[in-house]
């Protein structure tokens, strides 16, 4: 099933997002994982990551293959343009068309750990939008494409990240995920801002739940995001007590998930982290109240 099929029901869209393990026994944990949140929650579909120059092309294969052959869940591989030629990148495509996957989140990817900035390979693509054009052309795919609700860390002003995200979906994309956030006032703006200059396509918020302090200090540093001050202190204060961490985290997820779908989002993208307890806690919290 093509990830389009489940937009435009009448109902919110949810799906989850997992990394690819690094072991034999770590892909296991998180199959345990995809499992777990499957029979509880029936998510719309499953993306998995890509790591940097496809240093975990062949993890991610094996892992939407497996969660959608033995999980029956439609399975969305994420592709980037770093480290690969045009032909490589169409090797790839080809080989997940050959496994059933038709839903690919195509992005430019960020540069390799060590390196600052991102480097154009010889033959390959600069921008993502460039290879959504790619895939549109080439593949009947339904492709995914991100967003920035506080702007790509790269952009000069959000006006310029929209245009880049215009450009996406322009190209080919049918849906847009955004980057985490934890103001929901930064993701409704965002989206005024986007339907003003014509882009039409759902854009699906993007949910990490907080598990671990220094963890989410470290990614919205990376990602540009902010933690609003509040919630901050909050977390701040309980720091170094994990379980009390897990239930901030859980609490503000849900108080912004209700929100978020209230107020008219399509529906929610879970960043796990390949664990299932928090994302489960929230999203069967925000079912029971936000029934189709």
């Amino acid at each position: 099933m093509k990830v389009t099929e489940a937009h435009g029901q009448g109902r919110p869209v949810y799906s989850f997002e997992f990394f690819p393990p690094k072991s034999d026994a770590a892909a296991e944990l998180m199959m345990e994982a995809v499992d777990d949140l499957k029979g509880m929650l029936a998510p719309d579909f499953v993306t998995v990551t890509y790591g940097a120059g496809g240093s975990t092309r062949a993890r991610t294969m094996e892992c939407v293959t497996r969660i959608q052959s033995e999980h029956g869940i439609p399975s969305m591989a994420h592709l980037t343009c770093v480290g690969a030629t045009t032909e490589e990148i169409r090797s790839v495509v080809d080989s997940l068309v050959e496994r059933g996957i038709d839903n690919v989140l195509a992005l430019r990817g960020d540069p390799p750990k060590g390196q600052e900035e991102f480097e154009v390979t010889e033959g390959g693509f600069a921008h993502a939008d460039q290879l959504i054009g790619f895939l549109a052309e080439n593949y009947d795919l339904c492709i995914g494409a991100a967003c920035y609700p506080e702007a790509h860390p790269e952009s000069e002003s959000i006006e310029s990240c929209l245009k880049w995200t215009k450009a996406k979906v322009d190209a080919g994309a049918s849906f847009l995920t955004t980057q985490l956030f934890f103001d929901n006032q930064d993701y409704f703006d965002y989206v005024d801002q986007a339907r003003a200059i014509g882009i039409d396509v759902p854009i699906v918020p993007g949910i990490m739940p907080i598990t671990n302090v220094s963890q989410v200090e470290r990614f919205t540093e990376m990602c540009g995001a902010k933690i609003p001050e509040e919630l901050l202190v909050r977390l701040r204060k309980v720091r170094d007590e994990p379980a009390l961490v897990m239930a901030t985290g859980i609490e503000h997820a849900i108080e912004q998930c209700r929100e978020l779908l209230k107020r008219g989002a399509p529906g929610l993208h879970f960043y796990t982290l390949n664990k299932s307890h928090a994302t489960r806690s929230i999203l069967a919290a925000v079912k029971a109240v936000h029934q189709p």
